[in-house]
């Protein structure tokens, strides 16, 4: 690619996020053009502008933002951008969840605040740690209580 081309996609990409009030990403992987066309018909509906755009430009565009260091995850594999300029849910019509439909309110309040993988696993790890530990606890018990029995005897004299 020419520089002055990236230049110019770099200054169009930076100038839409200034402007933004919201922006989505997303891994479009695996989507069929039929899901895309669709995709984007439903963003101009909505006046959302989205766009496929190259991770090494977007890094570019935002190098001076105070939130460059978090996108780095997510600016991984293939991107699309929707930027929304007056309602900041405005990208967000619904979400599809293991066959179940969220409207847009549900995937703002469910989606939005689901916890990741590994917070889960840590979830699942902690519950299934519990009975153990309270296992463990109740079969230290009568030594511990016996150990406490004689320091008390000490102290008495």
């Amino acid at each position: 690619m020419i520089r002055a081309t990236k230049d110019t996609q770099i200054g169009q990409i930076k100038a839409r996020f200034d402007k933004m009030t919201a922006a989505v990403f997303l891994d479009f992987k695996g989507m069929t053009v039929e899901h895309v066309t669709r995709l984007r018909a439903e963003f101009r509906k909505a006046g959302v502008e989205y766009k496929v755009v190259k991770n090494t430009l977007v890094k570019h565009a935002l190098k001076d933002a105070p939130y460059k260091q978090k996108l780095d995850d997510v600016l991984v594999g293939m991107t699309g951008i929707a930027w929304s300029y007056e309602d900041p849910s405005a990208a967000v019509k619904a979400g599809l969840i293991d066959g179940s439909i969220l409207d847009a309110n549900g995937v703002e309040n469910q989606l939005a605040t689901m916890p990741g993988k590994n917070e889960l696993r840590a979830m699942l790890l902690a519950t299934l740690q519990a009975p153990l530990q309270n296992f463990v606890a109740l079969l230290a018990a009568p030594a511990q209580n016996f150990a406490y029995l004689l320091a008390a005897k000490e102290r008495q004299g």
